[in-house]
């Protein structure tokens, strides 16, 4: 057996798809590439694929990871040019490279997420900047966020671990974020954002990196 790590983007064409839709995806251009991937055991097997932190549906990204382990070694740069070829617009292959087996799960290894975040504001620069430092000078920020269970009350500044500007020319800004992405909890760049006092929801929200564990 074989297990192999996967870089690749992920585009505008598919920014709406979700993520049980992008496995299946996965599935179909592994198959069609002659991938041989290995299964599940128990009573309902299936692929032995895991993304890390599945994306949420409307956000791009540069910076997707997944393991696939393979019933029949293969060549990571084979792989790269085999299922490239099977992927529709939208889905771009980086990098496929090996990794061992008795590694733990990819996503026990995500510890943050870096995104890129264009938000409408008529604030110059500098009152962006001072809002991103006032946020951040915070010790807690008590949040609540309605689910489809009803509402979950945390503390939103323990899953930000830092904000930039990276361009203040209204009547748009770009914000970097570095946010908590582990079992403990996953910061959201939108709700980010209305702390931030942007009341209109982000233009885009771009994932530029995930951060692993000792990396």
């Amino acid at each position: 057996m074989q297990r192999l790590r996967i870089s690749f983007r992920r585009g505008e064409e598919v920014r709406f798809i979700s993520h049980l839709d992008i496995v299946r995806l996965w599935q179909r251009a592994l198959h069609r590439a002659g991938v041989s991937l290995a299964y599940s055991e128990g009573f309902n097997p299936h692929p032995r694929i895991s993304l890390a932190a599945p994306l949420p549906v409307g956000v791009t990204s540069e910076a997707e990871l997944m393991d696939i382990f393979c019933s029949r070694s293969v060549s990571p740069h084979w792989l790269t040019a085999a299922v490239s070829q099977q992927l529709p617009p939208g889905i771009e292959t980086l990098q496929a490279y090996q990794m061992t087996l008795n590694m733990p799960s990819l996503q026990s290894q995500v510890r943050y997420a870096e995104y890129k975040v264009e938000v409408q504001t008529e604030k110059g620069q500098r009152d962006i900047e001072a809002d991103l430092s006032s946020l951040l000078s915070l010790k807690h920020l008590p949040w609540q966020h309605q689910r489809d269970t009803g509402p979950r009350s945390y503390d939103l500044r323990a899953l930000i671990d830092d904000l930039w500007l990276i361009d203040g020319h209204p009547p748009y800004c770009t914000i970097g974020m570095k946010l908590r992405c582990d079992s403990s909890g996953s910061g959201r760049p939108e709700q980010v954002a209305l702390a931030l006092g942007f009341t209109s929801p982000p233009k885009l929200i771009h994932r530029t990196r995930l951060i692993l564990a000792g990396k």
